[in-house]
């Protein structure tokens, strides 16, 4: 089979998918991507570069459409140069979300697109106004109806979508929905494990074991979106409560959801100047290494993970994965994978005390715990294993597609 990636950050989704089917010998694997550094084994990556970004004096609603043009049109020019070199994909599985796919079926009217469906705008009952007194207003809301434009489009071409979550669907169009399964893209249960042994080296040296009392909190960056903000104000509380308490944050200052923040370079230095915490037990450690990403979930004895109702992070299963006590925002996706008191525990959103008082029921309790934390990494084998659940989905919903078949159900719950 001839398969063809298009992703702007590759491998993005496809970083499972792509590496397995390129080590098919009955694969030839090409990926379209608009960065220059990733590679993959057996992957045949052809770059593109938008020729220019959207024009400040277009309209605001329209700047979003515009910009996805742009990348669909270099997509276009890629795709076309594979095609000349005798390339012609028997399925291309596409990301929707900025233009890429809007024109691929043009380039491929012959091969099958599979469109990743990651996320529907909605001006009600999602992000946009979540937060107490951020209801949108009229011009707002046009310019949300604006910006899934590109997505409709691409869906529109779409013989078949896939979104990771049931509630990512459910924020799709009712026409298109008969039309997208959902699939996750899988957690490496064998990479993503407890081990009782880890120990993290913090900067200043000292190095933490299961033996300390460690909350740990993970995001690409820290932002409002994935509660930051909550999470900060909940450390007045824990470090006053908790002296013995090591807390361990991972991400990094720029912002990839939302909006910078007012009168501070970033949320990081805007909330260390509203909240008083002890700087010697509240440690930064920014963007990490993979490797040492997982030995701090392996550390940890508390794992605070809170979002907006948006995409869920990969970095909440694989903290299940291997074995933390997940305390989770009751928001949706998050409660898609997490029960309250089964296999994780769950907090208002906007309830900074609410999460030290979870965090004080985890610490105060650690073997009436274990259990849950068994529970946790059980329901991520059983419902997003890479090997055994999502990658064998994933494979036969490509093969469904491409040869035109209709897909059985809406796959993985």
């Amino acid at each position: 089979m001839k398969i063809l990636f298009i992703h702007q950050n590759m491998p993005g989704q496809y970083k499972h998918l792509a590496r397995i089917m390129a080590a098919d010998p009955r694969s030839e694997v090409a990926f379209i991507t608009k960065g220059e550094k990733a590679d993959i084994p057996g992957v045949t990556r052809v770059s593109y570069k938008p020729s220019r970004e959207a024009h400040p004096s277009t309209h605001h609603y329209l700047r979003f459409v515009e910009g996805h043009v742009l990348y669909g049109q270099a997509s276009v020019r890629a795709a076309l140069s594979l095609r000349q070199r005798g390339f012609i994909p028997d399925i291309v599985c596409a990301h929707t979300g900025w233009g890429e796919a809007m024109f691929i079926k043009d380039v491929f009217p012959e091969s099958a697109l599979l469109a990743y469906c990651e996320f529907y705008y909605r001006s009600k009952g999602a992000d946009i106004g979540f937060e107490p007194g951020s209801d949108p207003d009229v011009d707002k809301m046009a310019r949300t109806r604006c910006r899934n434009a590109h997505m409709l489009i691409s869906m529109e071409a779409m013989d078949w979508g896939v979104t990771p979550t049931r509630w990512q669907w459910q924020q799709h169009p009712d026409a298109f929905r008969d039309r997208i399964s959902v699939i996750h893209e899988g957690v490496d249960t064998t990479v993503c494990k407890p081990n009782p042994a880890a120990a993290l080296v913090l900067p200043n040296g000292r190095v933490l074991t299961r033996d300390d009392e460690v909350i740990t909190y993970v995001a690409r960056n820290l932002e409002p979106y994935r509660g930051f903000h909550v999470f900060m104000r909940s450390l007045e509380e824990v470090c006053r409560r908790r002296p013995n308490a090591q807390v361990v944050i991972v991400g990094g200052d720029d912002v990839s959801y939302g909006t910078a923040p007012e009168g501070a370079p970033n949320w990081r230095e805007k909330m260390l100047a509203e909240v008083r915490i002890d700087p010697n037990r509240v440690h930064f450690l920014g963007k990490i290494p993979y490797p040492q990403f997982l030995t701090v979930l392996q550390v940890s004895r508390a794992h605070v993970y809170l979002t907006f109702p948006f995409v869920l992070s990969w970095s909440m299963l694989e903290a299940m994965s291997t074995g933390c006590l997940v305390v989770g925002s009751s928001t949706a996706p998050v409660m898609e994978a997490i029960e309250d008191g089964r296999n994780g525990l769950l907090t208002d959103f906007f309830d900074p005390r609410g999460v030290a008082d979870r965090l004080d029921a985890v610490l105060d309790h650690p073997d009436h715990m274990a259990g849950l934390r068994a529970a946790a990494r059980r329901s991520i084998v059983e419902r997003y294993d890479l090997h055994s659940v999502c990658i064998p989905a994933q494979l036969e919903l490509i093969q469904d597609v491409a040869a035109r078949r209709r897909p059985a159900g809406l796959g993985v719950p």
